[in-house]
């Protein structure tokens, strides 16, 4: 991690990162060399975005990263963490912007932050506890949508405990609200595309768990109902204009702002692709129902190439909504790269441990997401006085590549 010396005399700040996947997603999480940024969560993401975005370009765009990279910072002071209610808090980087939740990142996290005995990096490392009975320790994180507390299973060893890597971890999610379950979206002429074969409108489902996700079948979308060897860059197209046209469709956006709080966001971010209708054999976990495979599109452009944590929340309480699942029950949830491997240990399952009903009239749950981490890496990032390309590009911009 260290730079070598004859490095050291070109550079001035460093970023130091430790690099996990989670399911085959990147979760580069930054614990040293990021701005030190006061305020709340909040403001600091609001600091973050207007005064130091040079900072995540740096470290999520290349030649440092790529577009699909996605990045976490430690944030050890936030006021969640000075009333004593969270351990730690964090920022998630990617390359569109800022992110409000992010399930992968969340899992990739808990386990860095049981193994980091550094208090210098973790300062409330020392509150952590191992449960003999379980054999987990529960790491409470400040994310910008709110707390969310993970369960990481460990081992004791001579100098406390560290993370057992051969048992899933499992995070709590925030309320996820399912709604409208079913959202007819008119598609403009310049917005359809080749497979809908003249449909001229879109049925799908949106929900939200610190933003808004749409859920929608491969077929619904004109597509074979099986995800196995499907047209990725076809599914991008059709993804990014469904998007596109919810978020420009005023009867869309006021079903949204009819059912949530004023302070939800009036956008849908990402769109989910299943293969719910399909009759896939699909690698199924112990104790599920069943399992499905699904590519999330999100940001401007981007591949989840883990199950998307955030997404199962939104899939479990859709299901619940639906009287697919009830309280207690668990599904398999697999991206593709989970789905390439085999078996079910690369996938995610999502548990409904509480449902609800709004005041607005919106069914909503409380869901356990499990998923494993595994290390990766550690770097140390510089960038020499003068490099204008290393201070991060995005190629897809540069040739013309986004929304389609």
């Amino acid at each position: 991690m260290s730079l070598p010396s004859f490095i050291r005399p070109f550079v001035g700040s460093e970023i130091r990162t430790v690099e996990m996947h989670t399911s085959g997603e990147p979760a580069r999480i930054v614990y040293a060399g990021y701005p030190d940024i006061p305020g709340t969560l909040l403001e600091q993401r609001s600091l973050a975005q207007s005064q130091h975005d040079h900072v995540r370009r740096s470290i999520v765009y290349e030649p440092r990263g790529h577009r699909d990279m996605y990045a976490a910072v430690l944030r050890p002071r936030t006021e969640l963490v000075e009333a004593g209610d969270a351990h730690m808090g964090a920022l998630f980087l990617t390359h569109e912007g800022y992110g409000t939740m992010c399930g992968h990142a969340t899992i990739a996290l808990g386990r860095f932050l049981v193994d980091c005995a550094d208090e210098s990096t973790f300062p409330r490392r020392k509150d952590l506890r191992f449960d003999e009975q379980t054999g987990e320790v529960e790491v409470r994180l400040h994310a910008p949508i709110g707390l969310v507390k993970i369960r990481v299973p460990a081992v004791k060893v001579d100098d406390g405990f560290r993370s057992d890597a051969s048992r899933a971890i499992t995070f709590l999610s925030v309320p996820t609200y399912a709604g409208p379950v079913y959202l007819n979206v008119p598609l403009r002429e310049e917005l359809r595309w080749p497979e809908l074969n003249g449909v001229k409108s879109v049925n799908l489902s949106v929900c939200f768990g610190g933003a808004f996700y749409g859920i929608v079948q491969a077929t619904a979308l004109g597509f074979p109902p099986s995800l196995a060897k499907p047209d990725i860059a076809a599914l991008g197209v059709a993804a990014d204009r469904l998007k596109r046209a919810i978020n420009s469709s005023h009867s869309a956006l006021g079903r949204l702002a009819s059912l949530y709080a004023e302070e939800a966001p009036r956008y849908v971010y990402g769109i989910m692709i299943t293969d719910a209708n399909s009759q896939d054999d699909v690698p199924v976990a112990p104790g599920c129902l069943g399992a499905e495979t699904g590519i999330y599109f999100f940001g401007d452009g981007q591949i989840d190439r883990s199950p998307t944590g955030s997404v199962v929340q939104a899939r479990v309480a859709l299901a619940v909504a639906k009287e697919e699942m009830i309280v207690g029950e668990s599904q398999t949830y697999h991206s593709l790269v989970s789905r390439a491997q085999g078996g079910y240990k690369g996938a995610f399952v999502g548990k409904a441990v509480e449902d609800f009903t709004t005041p607005h009239g919106t069914k909503g749950a409380r869901v356990e997401v499990s998923g494993r981490a595994y290390y990766t890496g550690a770097s140390t990032f510089v960038c020499e006085e003068g490099d204008e390309v290393g201070r991060g590009f995005s190629f897809d911009a540069l040739v013309g590549r986004g929304s389609q």
